[in-house]
């Protein structure tokens, strides 16, 4: 009994140290004994002991968590009658604890899930012993509220699980356990939630307010008319429930959750089996009326504003696929919804700042997320959503403008109205965007139009006042909207008629497209010169001119000024973010990259073969390298300022490296880079492997370096330049391998970050350039040159170092290695065949996980890898059969039985050919010869089994050395012989 108690209180210590533990370590322990807890012998009693007895909400979540495991486990699975035991206890022990944690109370009804689905189709005398769903649910919606919860989840979860493919089980089998589920028992859930449904909605309002089993029973109808499938079993009787659901929903709190469930309708099709067609309009009335009183009270339940604007997306999105005959009245509802939404969030804007609440415009994942929504809602019947626009944007635009010119004009007020606008910006952004869910026409490109000359003016009011003051919500809006209206109105398919640009032109001048992209151009360089600063706004600026740079306008773009002016002027001088001080973080400048590789495609488009130009543009890199080089020159030299111009110098050739992908091009790059700043990579290689902020950028450039895209990288005939590229390659790949393993042990939360991230990187650089097709690896044995080995060796270092889990868990490390693997076992076979047993185990063994996994690349890499392997493994046994068998047939084999030993593996691994190749022995001899050596071989094989087992290796040893002698007595008296290179042809 002491030992049950010691036992339990130190699973509680365990189950505190991983749930609640700040430290690492202390929960990578806990964590670590938990999991060879749950694959003891003595689980199953354990866990019954901690529920029982366990003072922790943790320990008996731990029980359930690891009950759950074992009735789901496949191999050695739980006998029938201890799951029965279990799935009792589980009722009762729910039961007779109904206010359990929530967390507590859910794995556990999870576990009655599990076991119920998994135990369907058991039987114990003649009764489906788990099938008894309706009696097992019905004591608790018949007991207390606590109790009417637990009940109604169970009929939720029970449903999901059942609906829930399970990866570890037979397809088939989930199909027909689903089917049986729903052909037996499913309507009868079905109609006793519609009973508690109807229950709760003829309650006082006041009484709805308090009952947390509506909030279980909505959850249940999402999941119940989610599955189209489902639904077959719904009746007429849905109708009146439905209309109830919608009338007794004037509790905001209740919001959330049946505003999923409507998120969860497909379209009005589906509507219309759930519910009696004359009863559709009502319902789509109480739907619509129901979303409108929703948005305008945004701040009772602000997450449910996901859930009503995909319901109206896809309604508004199945517009032009109707073909029914009655009226799906969205032209009169969509509006309205449309209008509520807009104005709810203007009108969000005082009360957020007058109350101090969380601004939803900061948090850019939500505001896309509705706005992806609105663009399709807000394009159903557009004419009401421009005139809208127009109208709301109108005013604020003119307050906004009164307010600035005013002295008296306060903070407040004017804050509130960029607000205003700001929210406007982006939902013009977004309906234009939404042109391409509906056929346009040329009136409705006409009011695209009119949207857009208003933000353009606007833009050039705000610009005008950057000197003195900006809004970074304002201009997140403004890239947004540009985003947008490049899409759809900026491209080689767009009519340049377009009504759209004839209101551009009437407005603001802007007669063309040209002159379209060139206020892109200069708004691109207005934000980088006064929000250089600024990350947000500087990222999503120059991912706006990364996506201009691709395709059609890069020949109008190269000839605007503005273009040619930051071609030649790419300095920090002009741009504040490219320049280097000491409040630079080494993380922030990644936004480099981008824009480089938007001048790099710029510049390509006249640059031909003057490698003047190229040098002209360089110039600011070169003097970037040049101090670098500078400082590495002496002994003492401030770290800091070299870590930060060195990390910005190779993020900036990064980006032109991967817009130079034409030979031309990238052949200028190549000689500028090497040799003469090659060793400065190296250097700070050397120096600083252990700050992957450093060293991360180095090896990402050199990884882009070595990569052959578009057959970049091709040398002349007489040119080295290949293998002296790879030998720089291996030379990082080594230095960084050999230092990076010294840095000993890694916390596990930081492992990726300062080894494994460095370490993937390194394996896509030595994939790129050994499957580049610019070197030829046979030069290096050949002059003994160790490059090649350096490199491979670095690489059975490094993988060696990693667990097998790490490989899978993190996905760059998973694609490098198994994409390096790919090209190794491919085109460097005898390098793996000459390692080490326990390294190609290792090997073999990563490639057997990666079988499994669930990203399709690693998988394909893996398969062929695999056969890669047993390609080259297939042609080494062959030629070693034939070997083998020549010897002892053909010379004075002295040691019969040590070549009789292997001899026997080899045919059976390769059964077929040594059955080809003793019919080739067999017909080479003559006529009356070959029934003689055709029972010879017949003799070699009698008795032999397919094992190899020392009894079968010993009879197998006897049978060749009788083999061997009547073979040779045979061959005496042959005037053919065998020739032994025909053999071994």
């Amino acid at each position: 009994m002491a030992d049950h108690v010691q036992s339990l209180a130190q699973l509680e210590i365990l189950c505190k140290q991983l749930y609640e533990t700040t430290e690492t370590g202390v929960r990578l322990q806990a964590e670590k004994a938990l999991v060879e807890f749950t694959n003891s012998p003595d689980c199953l009693s354990k866990c019954q002991l901690l529920l029982e007895r366990g003072s922790s909400s943790y320990s008996q979540l731990l029980a359930a968590t690891c009950l759950s495991k074992l009735v789901s486990r496949t191999s050695n699975p739980l006998p029938l009658e201890h799951r029965i035991d279990i799935r009792n206890y589980v009722l009762n022990y729910l039961a007779t604890r109904p206010k359990l944690a929530e967390f507590v109370t859910q794995a556990l009804i999870q576990l009655y899930s599990r076991i119920t689905k998994l135990g369907w189709f058991d039987c114990q005398k003649d009764d489906y012993v788990f099938r008894n769903v309706i009696a097992d649910v019905t004591r608790f919606l018949q007991d207390s509220v606590e109790h009417c919860i637990i009940g109604v989840t169970i009929l939720s979860q029970l449903t999901n699980e059942i609906n829930q493919a399970d990866t570890s089980h037979p397809l088939t089998k989930h199909r027909k356990i689903a089917s049986s589920f729903r052909d037996s028992s499913l309507f009868d859930i079905f109609t006793l939630s519609c009973n508690l449904l109807k229950q709760v909605c003829y309650m006082p309002l006041c009484c709805v307010k308090l009952c947390s089993p509506f909030r279980s029973i909505l959850a249940f109808w999402v999941l119940f008319l989610a599955d189209p499938s489902l639904s077959d079993t719904t009746s007429c009787a849905s109708t009146s429930a439905a209309v109830l659901v919608f009338q007794s929903l004037s509790d905001p709190n209740n919001y959330h959750e049946f505003c999923r469930l409507l998120a969860r309708l497909k379209s009005n099709y589906q509507l219309g089996e759930l519910v009696k067609v004359e009863n559709y309009p009502e319902v789509i009335r109480l739907i619509a009326n129901f979303t409108v009183t929703s948005l305008q009270h945004w701040e009772f339940a602000p997450n449910s504003v996901h859930y009503l604007l995909s319901l109206w997306q896809r309604l508004a999105a199945s517009v032009p696929y109707v073909k029914a005959t009655e009226p799906h009245l969205l032209e009169t509802y969509t509006p309205e919804v449309t209008k509520a939404y807009i104005t709810s969030r203007l009108e969000s804007v005082c009360i957020i700042l007058r109350d101090g609440l969380e601004d939803p415009l900061d948090d850019a994942g939500l505001v896309q997320q509705q706005l992806d929504q609105l663009s399709t809602i807000g394009r159903c019947e557009y004419e009401k959503t421009c005139a809208l626009l127009v109208q709301l944007f109108d005013q604020s635009a003119q307050t906004y403008q009164e307010l600035l010119q005013s002295t008296n004009s306060s903070t407040i007020d004017i804050t509130v109205q960029e607000g205003r606008l700001t929210w406007l910006v982006y939902i013009i952004g977004a309906v234009i965007g939404g042109r391409v869910s509906f056929a346009s026409t040329d009136e409705q490109d006409a009011m695209d139009g009119e949207l857009v000359c208003r933000v353009l003016q606007l833009m050039n009011l705000t610009d005008s006042r950057l000197a003195q003051a900006g809004n970074e919500r304002l201009e997140l809006a403004m890239l947004s909207f540009f985003e947008q209206f490049r899409k759809i109105y900026i491209g080689d398919q767009v009519q340049k008629s377009s009504k759209l640009y004839r209101r551009l032109s009437e407005v603001l001048g802007l007669n063309d497209e040209t002159m379209v992209l060139s206020v892109f151009i200069g708004k691109i360089i207005t934000n980088l010169k006064y929000w250089g600063q600024c990350e947000p706004i500087t990222s999503k600026t120059l991912q706006l001119l990364n996506d201009l740079s691709i395709g059609y306008p890069l020949p109008k773009l190269v000839k605007l000024s503005a273009v040619q002016f930051m071609l030649n002027n790419h300095t920090s001088e002009h741009f504040s973010f490219l320049g280097v001080n000491n409040q630079s973080n080494l993380s922030d400048m990644r936004c480099r990259t981008t824009f480089y590789t938007a001048l790099g495609r710029l510049l390509m488009v006249d640059l031909g073969e003057d490698e003047d130009q190229f040098e002209q543009f360089m110039l600011p890199l070169t003097a970037a390298f040049e101090a670098v080089a500078q400082m590495f020159s002496t002994n003492t030299f401030n770290e800091q300022e070299a870590k930060r111009t060195l990390v910005g110098l190779v993020r900036d050739l990064r980006g032109i490296a991967f817009a130079f992908n034409a030979k031309t091009s990238f052949m200028m790059l190549f000689d500028w880079i090497y040799p003469a700043y090659m060793p400065i990579l190296q250097r700070a290689i050397e120096l600083w492997y252990h700050v992957p902020a450093c060293t991360t950028p180095v090896l990402k450039l050199m990884a882009e370096l070595v990569h052959n895209r578009s057959q970049r990288l091709q040398f002349d005939v007489s040119s080295p330049n290949g293998i002296l590229l790879f030998r720089e390659t291996s030379k990082m790949i080594t230095t960084y391998g050999n230092r990076i393993l010294t840095i000993g042990e890694v916390p596990k939360d930081q492992v990726y970050s300062v080894k494994l991230k460095g370490v993937s990187v390194c394996f896509s650089m030595l994939k790129a350039v050994l499957s580049g097709n610019y070197v030829n690896f046979g030069v290096f044995r050949l002059y003994g040159d160790d490059a090649l080995d350096n490199a491979l060796q670095t690489f059975i270092k490094l993988l060696l170092s990693i667990p097998h889990s790490d490989l899978l868990d993190y996905p760059k490390l998973s694609q490098s290695f198994y994409s390096l693997l790919e090209v190794l076992t491919q085109d460097h076979m005898n390098f793996i065949a000459s390692l080490e047993p326990h390294v190609v185990m290792y090997i073999l063994s990563s490639i057997s996980e990666g079988l499994t996994a669930l990203d399709t690349m690693v998988c394909t890499g893996c398969c062929s890898s695999l056969d890669h392997i047993v390609t080259y493994l297939f042609k080494q046994v062959t030629t070693m059969l034939s070997t083998v068998l020549n010897i002892i047939i053909f010379e004075d084999c002295r040691n019969q039985w040590s070549m009789s030993r292997p001899l026997l593996g080899l045919i059976l691994l390769n059964e077929k050919y040594f059955a080809d190749l003793r019919n080739s022995i067999v017909n080479s001899q003559p006529p009356e010869k070959q029934q003689a050596m055709h029972l010879c071989f017949e003799n070699l094989m009698e008795g032999i089994e397919r094992n190899l087992l020392t009894k079968n290796r010993d009879r197998f040893t006897q049978n060749l050395s009788v083999f061997r002698r009547e073979v040779n007595d045979s061959m005496k008296n042959s005037s053919y012989g065998v020739n032994s290179n025909d053999m071994m042809s």
